[in-house]
């Protein structure tokens, strides 16, 4: 799939998908963009002390180095676990140039299905498969748990997300005009589920039926203002503790 790096307006990169028409960030600021939706509003309005992160959609790992550099200017541990199906090349990846750091290229670099100790406050593993797949699998397995009479029958998928409950989504995808799949409520579902209690999630999308999908599956939602020139509204959705 070709790939074409342009520049948004607060002067960082993204890349555009001509076959999609689409492109991975915002054009009105790519790093504006991550920073505001998945850390301020994300990471930060987090009540977990030692956040467990599932990032839906990997790719160019901007979400991952902004996590990776509030952890550890915050000395927050972070495990950070990226779904991705088509993973970008570092080479990609560095023409982009989000950051001289190094710790960034250990991102990309780093081997995947395992977990690696990419800083002291920064754990990461990076899962190459297709989220509507495992995330009905992992809630499969959750099940299993709660009735062994049916574990004979549940693939084993400790493998993919073994003993990470999010306490935190961030959910990445194109857009769901762009790929519609991975906008459904059965994945939403699978993913309320898995999720610890008072967990958020976080999207770029707030289009009335995301919304309410949402909403459907029990999440609290709330629309909040967009990044500072971009998006007027952005979605986080809470698993409350009565849900």
């Amino acid at each position: 799939m070709k790939r074409i790096i342009e520049r948004t307006e607060d002067g960082s990169a993204t890349l555009f998908v001509p076959e999609l028409d689409e492109h991975y960030h915002s054009v009105k600021g790519a790093r504006t963009e991550s920073q505001h939706i998945f850390i301020d509003m994300g990471l930060k309005a987090s009540a977990a002390p030692q956040p467990h992160v599932l990032e839906i959609g990997f790719g160019t790992g901007l979400n991952a180095l902004l996590t990776l550099e509030a952890a550890e200017q915050d000395a927050r541990p972070v495990h950070y676990t990226g779904i991705e199906l088509y993973p970008l090349a570092w080479e990609e990846v560095d023409a982009l140039g989000y950051s001289n750091n190094p710790l960034f290229k250990q991102l990309h670099t780093a081997p995947w299905e395992e977990d690696v100790k990419i800083s002291p406050h920064f754990t990461l593993r990076k899962i190459k498969t297709d989220a509507n797949i495992s995330m009905k699998y992992e809630v499969l397995s959750i099940r299993s748990e709660q009735n062994t009479n049916t574990s004979h029958l549940i693939p084993n998928t400790s493998h993919l997300i073994p003993n990470t409950f999010p306490d935190l989504v961030y959910f990445d995808a194109f857009a769901p005009e762009k790929q519609p799949e991975m906008w459904n409520e059965q994945l939403f579902r699978s993913l309320y589920v898995y999720m610890n209690t008072g967990g958020i999630l976080t999207t770029y999308c707030a289009k009335g039926v995301i919304r309410r999908m949402l909403q459907a599956v029990g999440f609290l939602v709330e629309r909040l203002p967009g990044p500072p020139g971009g998006k007027r509204e952005i979605l986080r959705a809470t698993k409350g503790t009565n849900n």
